[in-house]
């Protein structure tokens, strides 16, 4: 249970932080440190046929005690005036399967507008030419390749204006899925569903390329117990990249170039963060999103409602300042998503309940079973 203090103390608490230390990283850090086997079987093809039936693992940070639950029971797990902290970014269906004109197929993954461009991951992209136009989901939308990019993605230029880009992507759009969900290109029966399944049921403001996976797995009921138990929400807003699915390549954590998301903390969420701290209250981040916000802001000259871009790289040795508890999947080997949460609950049993996990045949990845950390 976190201290009681006033709302002006947190704030020069962090204040304090601040000014006085950068963020804190253990020095040579390996990233072979964070790998581990997973067998494939227990990599999630689809999700569960209720969002709130996937298992839930407790993890309890001071003992390192390992619990089991199902995750429509998490109300019981919290105590009342705990503060949930959701990431409502809304994920765009920015995968588009195409032709060249020469008949070839190709596939597109719109990453974010660029002025009059889009940049994109184009799959197919050695054959392709500087100018030569694609025709995507049967001819319901057309793009050139406008340009090539250093780091291996494009530009690409719709005819459209981005409005109706956007328009278009609402109406034939795929759900842009990480590499390891299997689809097939063609006449893919779980195009619709997974349209809705990744996706939250509170997702409001779109932008992300990936799904705020730890979120998955709420629906209208648990939030009905969540609020019959006293537990409250807020809600902020990162569009998760790319960047969040890619495996670390580099040899040490700090030779690792960190992707850059957008995020805003409303002026309501930000109050909220205060009244539950105040209280004595947990602040519990739905997800590393959320908890990479939450910790960006920490380390501002003042705490409060803001917006911008955050590239916060968190491993082992970082000092949390707000997040007191953390809800997540469970993530790939080697990725700066597993080495935020072993950053918050320690390497060795965050290891130790991922092998516990794969002993119980848990699900793992984004479609697959969730983690809490209290």
């Amino acid at each position: 249970m976190p201290c009681r203090i006033g709302p002006l103390l947190f704030l020069l608490r962090i204040t304090d932080y601040a000014l006085r230390t950068p963020p804190q990283r253990e020095s040579q850090v390996r990233v072979d440190d964070f790998d581990y086997d997973l067998p494939r079987e227990l990599i999630a093809q689809r999700p569960l046929a209720r969002r709130d039936e996937s298992r839930l693992l407790v993890l309890r940070r001071e003992s390192g005690a390992i619990e089991h639950h199902c995750f429509r029971d998490i109300a019981e797990l919290l105590a009342p005036g705990d503060l949930l902290v959701l990431n409502d970014t809304r994920v765009i269906p920015a995968r588009l399967i195409g032709r060249r004109p020469t008949g070839g197929r190709i596939e597109v993954l719109l990453i974010a507008p660029e002025g009059d461009m889009w940049r994109a991951l184009l799959r197919g992209l050695a054959r392709i030419k500087v100018g030569e136009k694609l025709s995507l989901e049967g001819g319901a939308l057309a793009c050139t390749l406008a340009a090539r990019l250093p780091d291996g993605q494009v530009h690409v230029a719709f005819d459209l204006g981005r409005d109706d880009v956007m328009a278009a992507l609402e109406r034939v759009g795929r759900a842009p899925l990480p590499p390891y969900i299997r689809r097939p290109p063609r006449d893919d029966p779980d195009a619709a569903a997974d349209r809705e399944r990744y996706q939250t049921v509170y997702a409001a403001r779109p932008g992300a390329v990936a799904a705020p996976t730890a979120g998955l797995h709420f629906t209208p009921e648990v939030f009905a117990a969540l609020d019959a138990r006293g537990v409250r929400r807020t809600t902020l807003t990162l569009h998760v990249g790319l960047g969040t699915f890619r495996p670390v390549t580099a040899e040490r954590t700090e030779d690792h170039v960190m992707h850059a998301e957008w995020f805003e903390l409303p002026e309501a969420a930000a109050q909220a963060v205060v009244e539950a701290r105040a209280a004595g209250r947990r602040v519990v981040a739905v997800g590393t999103t959320s908890a990479r916000v939450l910790e960006t802001l920490a380390r501002q000259p003042k705490w409060g409602a803001a917006s911008g871009w955050t590239d916060l790289f968190i491993t082992p040795g970082f000092e949390f300042r707000v997040t007191d508890a953390l809800l997540t999947n469970f993530h790939l080997p080697r990725s700066t998503l597993l080495m935020l949460v072993a950053a918050f609950a320690g390497r060795e049993r965050v290891l130790a309940a991922y092998e516990e996990a794969k002993r119980l045949r848990y699900r793992f990845y984004s479609y697959g079973d969730a983690m809490l950390i209290l």
